[in-house]
């Protein structure tokens, strides 16, 4: 997709299995006016992928987490181009390494311009060896961070802009 600018809300590890209204909430105050909703996996369920779909232009990948009914809906790992950055979407879960490692290196040989990934609930905008590593943290379960948060990505052909939206609840 190429447009003069696009405007991405990005968030992961939702963790919601009853209270699906609280995606509609989030939609509705952090998402507005975005074009596309990036969620790199931990729904918990597909409702929360129904309800996301509802309103906004959609992508996805699942986490561990997530049942066979998510898996049906999206896949676990996704390259898509927007405004010719090509972005990487992975949950970031499985054996050794750290969640920043394990998703950059899921897609060590596509060549990506920038990784969207959780698993951690840990909010980051960070490069790696050149790749803008995006975790979103989580606007439901915050663990032990203090805030809950989404990320705000804004690509135009010239300039990336990403910037974490930090929040006491939704």
């Amino acid at each position: 997709m190429e447009v003069a600018e696009i405007k991405i809300g990005i968030l992961s590890d939702t963790h919601i299995s009853k209270d699906n209204y609280k995606i509609d909430e989030l939609l509705k105050k952090y998402f507005n006016d975005v074009d596309l909703v990036i969620h790199a996996g931990d729904y918990k369920s597909s409702k929360v992928i129904e309800a996301i779909k509802k309103h906004k232009n959609f992508v996805g990948v699942y986490g561990n987490n997530d049942g066979n009914a998510v898996k049906e809906l999206v896949r676990e790992k996704e390259i898509i181009k927007l405004n010719g950055y090509r972005i990487g979407i992975y949950h970031g879960h499985g054996e050794g390494k750290t969640t920043i490692d394990k998703a950059y290196e899921i897609f060590k040989e596509d060549k990506v311009d920038i990784i969207i990934f959780g698993h951690s609930h840990i909010p980051i905008i960070k490069t790696m060896n050149k790749t803008l590593m995006l975790n979103p943290g989580s606007p439901t379960s915050k663990r032990k961070e203090r805030w809950y948060s989404v990320i705000i990505l804004e690509l135009d052909k010239n300039c990336v802009n990403a910037q974490i939206k930090f929040f006491n609840n939704i």
